[in-house]
């Protein structure tokens, strides 16, 4: 959003209660009366509901819930991430888009978001629907000042920021399976896809993804996932607004990141494994033409899963494999 456009909000937020001049906004913001009348139709678009009378100006009626660039920003309450929204209605997929933002410059911070993905993937290039404009579908560009080997701590970060949010917001308590999901009830709410670009020792950038189901019914999820997917809705029986919990999820990263970098990772590591699925439980874990069962003890530093082995009781780890999470 303008950062015209970001002080035209402010100034009408403020004479909620009252008509503010045309002739007023167009002084305090060093624009003709013909760029606010723009500007106001820009913000209608948005779902802004602005009233204007004939000498009397302008005031807002309503604010919208619409997913937006104008609507992620107003009031977003960060120093410095989401000071760039690009929002589209439909895209493909918001992370090709967030690397080819990150390769021609992109600031550390900025956020692509939009309204539904065509074409959305998780690891191992899994399909991910998120055809609906029922969800929050967003990808960050972050240059963080950490060495290429422990950039797996970001997944890690990021499941907690979703988990602590939905506790505090929603009020339902997630699980994070590991590396990259969500769950509640044992099904899917969420998922992470963290990307990056770097050199031998350092980073160039890295792109996070996150899928929120939010508002789907359980008959908006197709055959294939029905049976191990869910929303907040289906598990709160309400709706949400989607802006101002994608608003609550950026700013929590934001103070968590920067805990984080200055801090290290023994928060993260601990606050995840409070939330970790089947912690301290047995799991059956496959590693190329290795099959095993061990314990899950929790997250090592480099992010990878801790396990101790039954047959020998060796702590392994594991960076990539086939889990049965599931009996």
């Amino acid at each position: 959003m303008s950062s015209t456009r970001q002080k035209l909000i402010q100034l009408l937020q403020e004479n909620d209660t009252k008509y503010i001049s045309g002739q007023y906004l167009s002084d305090k913001l060093n624009i003709s009366r013909t760029a606010i009348w723009k500007h106001m139709n820009e913000l209608k678009k948005d779902g802004y509901v602005i009233e204007g009378k004939a000498n009397r100006g302008y005031r807002i009626i309503s604010y919208p819930n619409k997913v937006s660039e104008n609507t992620v920003r107003w009031n977003l309450q960060t120093e410095w991430l989401g000071k760039h929204v690009v929002h589209y209605e439909s895209v493909p997929s918001t992370q090709p888009v967030a690397h080819k933002l990150a390769q021609n410059g992109a600031s550390h911070g900025t956020v692509v978001i939009a309204n539904e993905q065509t074409e959305a993937r998780g690891r191992m290039d899994r399909p991910w629907y998120a055809n609906t404009d029922k969800g929050m579908w967003l990808s960050i560009v972050i240059r963080p000042t950490i060495p290429p080997y422990i950039a797996p701590q970001l997944t890690l970060l990021t499941a907690t920021v979703l988990a602590e949010v939905l506790a505090d917001e929603v009020g339902v308590q997630a699980q994070i399976k590991w590396p990259n999901d969500l769950l509640i009830n044992g099904k899917k709410v969420a998922g992470i896809l963290t990307e990056m670009q770097a050199e031998q020792d350092q980073i160039q950038y890295v792109i996070i993804g996150i899928g929120l189901n939010v508002n789907q019914t359980r008959e908006d999820f197709v055959d294939e996932v029905a049976h191990r997917a869910t929303s907040l809705f289906v598990e709160t029986n309400k709706e949400w607004d989607l802006v101002p919990l994608i608003q609550r999820i950026l700013e929590t990263f934001e103070a968590k990141y920067t805990e984080y970098i200055a801090d290290g990772f023994h928060q993260v590591k601990k606050t995840w494994e409070d939330y970790g699925f089947k912690l301290h439980e047995t799991i059956e874990i496959k590693t190329g033409k290795e099959r095993w069962k061990g314990v899950f003890l929790g997250v090592a530093e480099d992010g990878a899963l801790l396990a101790k082995r039954i047959c020998d009781q060796v702590v392994k780890k594991v960076y990539s494999a086939e889990i049965a999470w599931f009996d």
